[in-house]
Formats: structure tokens, sequence, C-alpha cells
């Protein structure tokens, strides 16, 4: 459903030059699938996730969701996908009906599937109780259903979640993260982005850890500890993170003729005569 083979996103810095913010990442990701994307701020996820939502084109490599190409066919992708953000703006003085059901007409539906789809998805969100208030006077948990109504409401194939628990309180926060479950069980194909390492241990099928820009390892929870041989998902995750900034340290020294590789201590026996 998600394909992304060697996808890469280049930037220029007047400080650094030329950058890789996206570094020749490949994954894939299924229907009835969460696909986690973990890394520190600055590790490259939403710069990805903008390129799965044609906000963003790569600078090479190829991204496809449910067959089309994010660079060529970027209309049929948002046909097919819905993407919810920590930071997506409401429209003040919407009601919460109003901005969903206004986002179903240009999705193109109709009126009588539009109501009907409003209708389910304010009961599942538990939405009913704000459905006329407006969006100047909603608390940051009822702006986040709404964003996660509205990416919903066409009741696309593919779901992107860009860090959208971030700043949700700790009910809002279960609510969402039970929606996507629930999300998943209908057959979603689902990408779910976020620095919290206990979210992708409860959500997640498979995962992929991010920083600075590349994937440094991909798999189930258990193969990567396996892997790593560490006791536990905390423990790799830092692990990988330390041995992608030294072994970059190295690169750029060996680049720059500073490089001195690491002395060996020889243990020495006292010889007593």
């Amino acid at each position: 459903m998600i394909h992304v083979q060697h996808l890469t996103k280049a930037y220029e810095d007047l400080r650094r030059g030329r950058f890789l913010a996206v570094d020749h990442i490949s994954f894939c990701v299924q229907p009835g699938e969460i696909f986690g994307l973990l890394g520190p701020n600055g590790a490259g996820k939403t710069t990805v996730l903008r390129i799965l939502s044609t906000v963003l084109r790569p600078s090479s490599g190829i991204a496809t969701i449910d067959g089309y190409d994010v660079s060529h066919e970027p209309a049929e992708v948002r046909r097919r996908i819905g993407f919810v953000s920590n930071n997506t703006a409401i429209y003040d003085r919407m009601t919460a009906w109003e901005m969903v059901g206004y986002f179903g007409r240009l999705h193109g539906m109709q009126r009588d599937e539009l109501n009907d789809r409003l209708e389910k998805l304010f009961s599942q969100l538990r939405m009913n109780e704000f459905r006329d208030v407006p969006g100047s006077k909603m608390s940051t948990g009822m702006q986040q259903k709404v964003s996660i109504a509205r990416a919903l409401v066409h009741d696309p194939p593919v779901l992107i979640f860009d860090e959208a628990t971030l700043g949700l309180d700790v009910l809002v926060a279960r609510n969402l993260l039970e929606v996507i479950r629930e999300l998943r069980e209908a057959g979603k194909c689902l990408i779910f982005s976020t620095h919290i390492m206990s979210e992708v241990e409860r959500l997640c099928d498979r995962i992929a850890i991010m920083h600075r820009g590349r994937i440094l390892d991909s798999g189930t929870l258990n193969e990567l500890v396996d892997r790593h041989e560490e006791e536990n998902f905390e423990e790799l995750f830092f692990s990988l993170l330390s041995e992608h900034e030294t072994a970059e340290t190295n690169e750029q020294n060996l680049a720059s003729g500073n490089y001195q590789p690491p002395t060996e201590t020889l243990a020495t026996t006292e010889v007593v005569q």
C-alpha cells in the first residue's frame, strides 16, 4: 500500500551547505498494519511524511501510495490519504460539524453519504458534546479530534499520523491510540511517527528507528531487540543512536584528515625477578 524506495530530500544551507534531511530510506507498509517511525526531533520523520502527503517533493527516490506516485500523481494520492499532525489549524468561526462536513464536500461526498459518515465519526470519536462549538472556543483535545475526523471523513485507505499525540492530555491521547487500533482492525494502512518510545511499543506492528535522515534499523519490536542483543527496547534505541553518531563523527574526521583510529590497550604483566 505504501512503498518507499531510496527516498532522499536535500536542502541547501548557508552554514552547512548541502545536507540530506532524508537520506536514501526504504520501507513499505501493508493494509491492516501500523508502521512506526521513531526518532528524536530533527530525525527527518516529518519530512518523510510531508513527502508521502505530497506537501514536499523528494529530491530523488520513489514513493507510492496505493500504486500512485506522490510526485507525478499527487491528486490521486491525496484522495487516498488522511493526514493528522499535532498542529493542524482549524477554522475559528466554524463549528466542529461544519468543519468536518466542509472537508467531506471537498472530497466530493454527497449530502446523504456525508451526513451518515458524520454521525458515525462524531459517535466514534465522542464529539457529539461539542459538535456545535466553534473552533475559537475548543480545547486542544477538541481541536485534535476535529483534525482526526476531517482526516477520516472520506474513509481513506491510508492514514498518516505525525506526532499526533503531542500536547494532548492523557485521556485524549489514550482515546486517539484506541481509534488508531480500531482503524488497523478495519484494514487501514497506518504510519505513525513519534519520539515517544512507549507509544510505538504499545501500538506499532513494525518500527523504523530514524536518526539524522537515515533509518538505522527496522522490524518488529522483538526482532529489533533480539538482533541487537539488548535487554529492552530503550537500551536498543539509545545504543543505535550512539553507534550512528560515532560512525558519523569518524566519517567527518576521515574526510577532513583528522581521523584517529581507537588505540588498543594491551594488558601487561609485571615480572618480578
